[in-house]
């Protein structure tokens, strides 16, 4: 059995996209300790949907019914990934308001503490975070409202800056 010893894990990145601000989570991101990334649609509750303005992003009913899954396997496997864990998203208050809603479902309470991603690097300048992000997303040609692309960037992001802290 290999040994943890020499433990590099990575810290966690999360982002999920909504139809809008504080709208339902759609899809959603997170890396594992070893920087693979899994992601997915979220099929929406019944009760999400019973509200007059539910925005859907770019994405079909059917197209979150049949690709997405549940809100409920959405937990669990985020509770088997990161449980008691904090997890770090540029977008706190977003991120926060469509995980609650995912938990309030259930009636569970959130097992996960968001924290923002710049926190990690104390020698960065207030927005030198989010300038690097910014100009990340170009280099790599990704989209920032696609969850999937949002961890990759911060996990490039992070290998990048650690590199930098590392060497210097």
């Amino acid at each position: 059995m290999p040994s943890n010893s020499d433990d590099t894990s990575l810290p966690g990145f999360i982002a999920v996209e909504t139809g809008d601000a504080g709208g339902l989570p759609l899809a959603i991101a997170w890396t594992l300790p070893d920087g693979r990334i899994k992601h997915t649609l979220i099929q929406p509750d019944d009760e999400w949907l019973e509200a007059e303005l539910v925005s859907l992003g770019g994405y079909s009913l059917e197209e979150l019914g049949s690709m997405g899954v549940s809100p409920l396997d959405v937990i669990r496997e985020l509770e088997n990934d990161h449980f008691n864990a904090t997890l770090f998203t540029a977008g706190v208050g977003d991120d926060e308001a469509a995980l609650s809603l995912l938990f309030d479902t259930f009636g569970l309470d959130p097992f996960v503490e968001l924290a923002p991603a710049d926190s990690l690097y104390d020698g960065l300048a207030p927005g030198d975070w989010a300038r690097a992000r910014g100009e990340l997303f170009g280099e790599m040609g990704l989209e920032p409202l696609r969850p999937e692309h949002e961890v990759e960037v911060m996990l490039h992001l992070h290998q990048r800056l650690d590199d930098g802290l590392d060497d210097g």
